[in-house]
């Protein structure tokens, strides 16, 4: 229970985020917004009394049914309740608040930056905000490889297309497009980058003390690749550990004390999952 008001706490902090981003910086700069709030945001201009956040609701039905069917319950449920209240507090905030025009280029790069942000802290807490979020998470379960932040950026493509004909802005289209393009950034960087891991290849003449002194001082396990030097044609031990960003100071420490000699490697990775880093869940974005 304690996990779930925490999830869901963070989930109405992340709609709370994108409801301001999206009143205050794209609708009263009229700045593209991708998915099914962009249609809303197309209906509004045409129709103002009609809200983005009913049209947001009304829009979201078949898809939600697609994820019942899709992804279960849980992630419905939430979806559900981030939905409405991003909805919900979207039209709260645009009649308690007249936002006024500022520097496009200022509201698109902060607008990506907050929207990417929010979509990012709903994502990573079992929900999506409904539809091309939704969508998004759809399609992650056959194109599992791809980061869900660079499918969201095509799923939003085809919508800016249409903004720019009913607004009859290229420019709206074009901003709106450097705002999709920092959301996505942000928002794989708020889901993947904050895993600060590391990967280091090790080559040293005493490869067991240097074993047994990563366990001992950094409890790292590490694994023995074998090699061959190409020049030489001496067989090599080739030590791989994933570590903490961190820890990568302690970690060179402890090789060049043992082998000043030694050959280090050190890599960038993220989504490190196993003893150690992060555990493994099924469906995970």
């Amino acid at each position: 229970m304690k996990k779930m008001l925490a999830s869901y706490f963070w989930i109405t902090v992340g709609c709370v985020i994108y409801a301001i981003a999206f009143d205050w910086l794209f609708v009263p700069n009229q700045i593209g917004f991708g998915g099914i709030t962009g249609i809303g945001q197309i209906l509004n201009y045409y129709i103002p009394a009609l809200p983005i956040g009913v049209v947001v609701i009304v829009l979201n039905i078949p898809l939600f049914l697609l994820g019942w069917k899709f992804l279960g319950a849980h992630l419905l449920i939430s979806s559900l309740y981030a939905m409405a209240v991003s909805s919900v507090l979207m039209d709260i905030f645009a009649s308690m608040f007249t936002f006024q025009p500022m520097d496009m280029v200022l509201a698109s790069v902060f607008g990506g930056v907050l929207i990417g942000a929010s979509l990012g802290i709903v994502f990573a807490h079992g929900a999506t905000t409904g539809g091309t979020d939704l969508a998004a998470r759809l399609l992650k379960i056959p194109f599992a490889w791809l980061p869900v932040g660079k499918l969201l950026m095509v799923v939003d493509m085809a919508v800016l297309v249409v903004i720019v004909a009913a607004f009859r802005s290229l420019e709206s289209g074009l901003y709106g497009l450097i705002a999709l393009y920092i959301q996505g950034i942000v928002m794989d960087m708020v889901l993947y980058g904050l895993d600060q891991s590391k990967v280091a290849y090790i080559i040293s003449r005493v490869p067991r003390e240097t074993i047994q002194a990563i366990d001992r001082e950094l409890d790292r396990g590490v694994t023995i690749l074998h090699g061959e030097g190409a020049y030489s044609g001496q067989d090599k031990q080739v030590l791989m550990c994933a570590f903490k960003q961190r820890e990568i100071v302690a970690l060179k420490s402890l090789v060049f004390e043992l082998d000043p000699d030694a050959f280090i490697i050190v890599c960038a990775t993220h989504e490190v999952t196993g003893n150690g880093f992060a555990a493994y869940t099924k469906n995970e974005v």
